[in-house]
């Protein structure tokens, strides 16, 4: 455990990166992607199960790659609230309600905040070893739907021992290391020396991005936008999907607005420092998906559809002490560009998810990655952050800027609760 007294420093972050696992994708396109719109905690989305939410995500991606899904070998699905009564098929029904033959398997995976990246590694690390011809990668979650729920009922109960709990936020508490996320992204702005000032800068720089890009129409190339509908397949039973009376479409993430500094510094810390609800991500619930198929495939195989956006080149995952769990990114990343022969100068763009404001300014800083090159549309304090959707959201916005920009390569990565961080090096193709 890190010394996190007063006056204490940073460690040596590098050192992690020891212990990353990290893995070169030899073949591995991303073909096309989609998402939903991010929509704020109970608004147009809450109803809508996680399910649902990436069918539509799914079905999106695969139109957009021209792909036919008969030929998808798996879908590979991530996720970690279980907001469904059915959830225990999610991964599996995402897969045939898009289309995928019901002779091929489909998988859910659960990595916390990273979930997103490990479906999409997975997916490349199948296709760059000839199990399959392309795998459908979602990430989907619905936070409005989380349960409030009760573990110790089944036996029966005695007077006054009912014990009901939101697991949305039970599940902000790390309990092996007793501290709240928040609490995490706290600690770290202690060692680093960030000061609450420093980090409602940082936010309102990601929201005056997130307004920029959202009016210049950078997020409406992402987003499908969800509208009531239903899901039907050979042999399966229809899913409908609806939305709240008088909502015809939900086009648009709900989050993003004009948030000055001096707005986000009325406001009282959540953890007891610098932390706010303004410079934090936002609660919202979404959905994303990609497609990644060999080069054969992307090459020969997606008539009508458009040009494929890059490749995904080398996923790496590390460990870090869980009271600092948001660091996780900078050893990954580290061990990443170690195993590829780069430098943080050779790397175009950076998207990391901000968790907190003052975990992703930590992060940056011990990257040592100027502003400029890092989340230059806003990221998840702007716009949101639906867990196992992040890291799909992440890979799928970087390599559309990349091309926009006429860029060639990238990293995308994320903290993860327990002490975890997960980054992806992706190049255009």
């Amino acid at each position: 455990m890190n010394d996190l007294s007063p006056g204490a420093t940073a460690p040596d972050w590098t050192r992690y990166a020891e212990g990353a696992l990290v893995e070169t994708h030899a073949d591995a396109t991303v073909l096309a992607g989609a998402r939903t719109p991010f929509v704020d905690f109970n608004g147009a989305l809450a109803q809508v199960s996680p399910t649902d939410l990436g069918i539509h995500a799914a079905r999106a991606a695969l139109a957009r790659s021209g792909l036919d899904p008969a030929r998808l070998g798996t879908t590979i699905a991530g996720n970690c609230i279980q907001a469904s009564y059915d959830t225990l098929f999610f991964a599996r029904h995402i897969g045939l309600y898009s289309g995928m033959r019901d002779d091929r398997p489909a998988h859910g995976v659960q990595r916390l905040c990273t979930t997103g990246f490990e479906a999409i590694a997975q997916g490349a690390r199948l296709t760059s070893t000839g199990q399959v011809e392309a795998a459908l990668c979602v990430g989907t979650e619905s936070m409005s739907r989380a349960p409030v729920a009760a573990f110790t009922l089944r036996g029966g109960f005695g007077l006054g021992q009912v014990e009901f709990k939101d697991m949305l936020w039970e599940a902000l508490l790390d309990t092996g290391c007793g501290t709240a996320m928040g609490g995490t992204a706290e600690n770290l702005a202690r060692l680093h020396g960030i000061t609450r000032e420093e980090v409602d800068a940082y936010a309102a720089e990601t929201f005056r991005r997130a307004v920029e890009a959202q009016a210049a129409g950078r997020f409406a190339e992402e987003i499908a936008p969800v509208t009531e509908q239903v899901f039907e397949g050979p042999g399966l039973k229809p899913r409908r999907l609806r939305l709240p009376r008088k909502v015809a479409e939900v086009a648009q993430d709900s989050h993003i607005r004009p948030t000055p500094v001096e707005v986000l510094a009325k406001l009282a810390p959540v953890f007891g420092g610098v932390q706010t609800g303004g410079n934090s991500s936002a609660i919202v619930d979404g959905a994303a998906a990609v497609v990644v198929t060999t080069g054969k495939a992307a090459s020969g195989g997606a008539a009508g559809g458009a040009a494929p956006l890059g490749r995904v080149v080398a996923s790496a995952v590390a460990g870090v002490p869980a009271e600092v769990m948001g660091i996780g990114p900078v050893p990954a990343t580290i061990a990443l560009l170690r195993h590829q022969g780069l430098r943080v100068e050779d790397i175009d763009l950076f998207e990391i998810n901000e968790a907190f404001g003052a975990q992703v300014e930590a992060v940056r800083r011990a990257l040592g990655v100027p502003r400029e090159r890092f989340n230059v549309n806003g990221g998840a304090i702007a716009f949101g952050h639906p867990l196992a959707a992040t890291g799909v959201r992440c890979v799928l916005s970087v390599m559309m800027e990349l091309r926009r920009r006429g860029l060639k390569r990238a990293i995308a990565g994320a903290c993860a609760g327990g002490g975890q961080g997960m980054a992806l090096l992706v190049e255009t193709a």
